[in-house]
């Protein structure tokens, strides 16, 4: 498996806005949320991601989905995920729209991005515990690892002296329960003058 993403740090630019909307709108109840699907190309050691795109959440509306966190997610990983605004799921149909879309412009499904803040700041004080970053939770692990994509990227967003700061990180899924994912390297393109 490729161990480096390119990237155009552009590309990100309409996922790193509404990152900070969404961070600008939250609170301690309703936490931000932020995800699209990184499509792109594997070329030699790397994958090279093109496009990056939007789906509609159906992480609180859909009954097999609520019942999927009731039974499975919320036992593993905490009570914090009762709130619907925890997590993240992608319609089925949009999921595959978009994978037939990218194969009939040569692109691949590489994976997934999507918003980490500084939780651990701003989030309830029953929360606080656990530090938050752009390195996978135990709840991202999890899920990198059912979905099986080669990449999986986190966008952290922090807020220091009034002012807000990212960090990006991108990982390989880990093997088995409990293990830890592999970090990818990132190398971002230099538009030349």
């Amino acid at each position: 498996m490729p161990d480096t993403v390119l990237l155009d740090m552009s590309m990100l630019a309409d996922f790193l806005g509404d990152s900070v909307c969404e961070y600008e709108s939250c609170t301690p109840e309703l936490p931000p949320r932020c995800w699209a699907i990184l499509l792109g190309r594997f070329v030699e050691d790397a994958m090279s991601v093109e496009r990056v795109r939007f789906a509609r959440n159906i992480r609180e509306s859909d009954p097999e989905v609520l019942q999927e966190f009731q039974s499975i997610i919320i036992p593993l990983f905490g009570a914090c995920y009762s709130n619907g605004r925890r997590g993240f799921w992608c319609e089925p149909k949009e999921l595959l729209r978009i994978t037939r879309e990218a194969e009939a412009e040569g692109l691949e499904m590489l994976g997934s991005i999507h918003l980490h803040p500084d939780w651990h700041r701003i989030g309830p004080p029953h929360e606080r515990g656990l530090r938050v970053s752009q390195e996978p939770t135990p709840m991202d692990r999890h899920l990198f690892r059912g979905s099986g994509w080669p990449l999986n990227m986190i966008l952290y967003l922090e807020r220091r002296e009034g002012r807000l700061y990212h960090s990006l990180g991108a990982w390989a899924p880990p093997h088995e329960s409990g293990d830890s994912c592999r970090p990818l390297a990132v190398r971002f393109i230099v538009h030349e003058r």
